[in-house]
């Protein structure tokens, strides 16, 4: 048995196995019980706001993610991309931190300018008076104002693989939540106080991760024109495409907000709330997965060899997921209490269309890492038409109808963009053979 155990650390991928043993563990034990605590703190809004109220709940956070995204339009890619260059020099990273930041802040007056009027509009539109609206509305202004930095501040901690800071930080954000909720909610049930206290626990999130950034990039620099280039490089190639997708990516909260009912957006919303434990996949996978990939060289096999595998890997743990959904699906509606229950059927198809969503995302995820961008006008089109012909195939009024559609446009983004990953590592492989000849 020693000899066994001498011969097995002795062999040269122990380490690596060692190393990435306790990367998981931390990683996803502590993504455990974020997603967790999250998952409790849904489930309390979901059974004790009335179903109108979450209706408008849903709505405001499916607005918040689109005005994140268009606050956004590729910088955090941009700072990924040209921190993994430099993500041993403090000052450097800085650099390429501060330049992201500052370019966020004026993304975020015309993400403001452009959403809020729209989500005021869908508001009024499902029936909520000019109070609350008001009121939701200057809710989501404190949870707007830390996504603005969270993400950009998280960069240096991954690049670094300095995880257990970043997964501390993120449970205590957790349980201040729900604390908040928790205490709020059974005497004052309303979607504007649940939206708030999220805003309020990421802010303070913020305020702890900030020191911890400090310790791998030098938040004292300043802009670097340099930097801002190149970063402004890939926003000019992802904006088109991203301003799409911040609408298309919840096409179905926006169809069903026009042409269905409240209840139809509450149950959207709720049904979306059990696929959090897709969320910890793709959490943890954009902590470990996707920095590592981001810090390979211009090796194409080697890009190749690694793409390929998180792609598989991922398409395993999705289908036993889907497939656990299936037999449990009674169950699982039970948790969500007797508003949603007999929604069997939806709950499978939003779990197919999340987990097919979720292997485009992980693809798309990997090759923008490397600055690869595809052309706004190929992505809009490969969501575009599918949309256009789901509408005349399905009845886009139903929920189960919503549901079918986003199945049909997840298969035809999941095929567009694997195979631009694909196709860019090949690009790779056959201008490395050009120059050896």
């Amino acid at each position: 048995m020693k000899d066994i155990l001498i011969k097995l650390k002795d062999h040269p991928k122990y380490d690596t196995i060692v190393s990435w043993g306790k990367l998981i563990s931390i990683t996803g034990s502590a993504q455990v019980i974020v997603q967790g605590v999250g998952f409790v703190s849904g489930i309390l809004i979901i059974r004790l706001l009335s179903v109108q109220e979450y209706a408008f709940y849903t709505l405001a956070n499916t607005m918040l993610g689109a005005m994140s995204v268009l606050s956004d339009g590729g910088i955090s890619t941009g700072v990924l991309a040209q921190g993994g260059k430099v993500w041993e020099n403090k000052k450097e990273l800085g650099k390429v931190l501060v330049t992201g930041l500052e370019m966020r802040k004026k993304f975020a007056v015309i993400s403001l300018f452009i959403s809020l009027p729209i989500l005021l509009y869908l508001l009024l539109h499902n029936g909520a008076g000019w109070m609350t609206s008001i009121l939701i509305i200057l809710s989501i202004i404190p949870a707007f104002y830390a996504t603005l930095s969270d993400s950009l501040l998280e960069i240096p901690l991954k690049l670094n693989q300095s995880i257990l800071p970043l997964q501390r930080n993120q449970v205590i954000v957790s349980f201040g939540r729900l604390l908040m909720v928790a205490s709020t909610i059974f005497l004052f049930p309303f979607a504007y106080l649940s939206i708030l206290t999220s805003g309020i626990a990421r802010i303070y999130g913020n305020i702890r991760l900030k020191k911890h950034t400090n310790v791998y990039a030098d938040t004292s620099e300043t802009e670097d024109p340099v930097v801002k280039k190149e970063i402004s490089s890939i926003v000019r190639k992802s904006l088109p495409g991203l301003i799409y997708y911040c609408f298309s990516g919840q096409i179905s909260t926006w169809i069903i907000s026009i042409f269905g009912n409240p209840a139809s957006i509450a149950q959207i919303g709720a049904l979306g709330r059990i696929s959090s434990i897709i969320t910890l996949l793709m959490v943890v996978f954009s902590i470990l997965i996707v920095p590592r990939f981001a810090r390979i060289q211009n090796q194409p096999q080697k890009l190749l060899r690694h793409y390929t595998k998180i792609l598989v890997g991922m398409t395993i743990l999705l289908l036993f997921i889907v497939v656990c959904t299936y037999l449990f699906s009674d169950q699982i509606l039970w948790i969500l209490g007797s508003n949603y229950k007999k929604l069997n059927t939806e709950l499978v198809l939003l779990m197919i269309g999340t987990a097919i969503t979720t292997i485009m995302a992980a693809a798309l995820g990997l090759y923008l890492s490397r600055g690869w961008v595809l052309k706004y006008y190929i992505s809009i089109s490969g969501s575009l038409l599918p949309i256009v012909l789901s509408c005349f195939i399905f009845d886009v009024s139903t929920l189960k109808g919503i549901l079918y559609l986003n199945i049909l446009v997840a298969i035809v983004q999941m095929v567009l963009h694997v195979c631009y990953g694909y196709y860019k590592i090949l690009e790779l492989n056959k201008n490395d053979d050009q120059i050896s000849k």
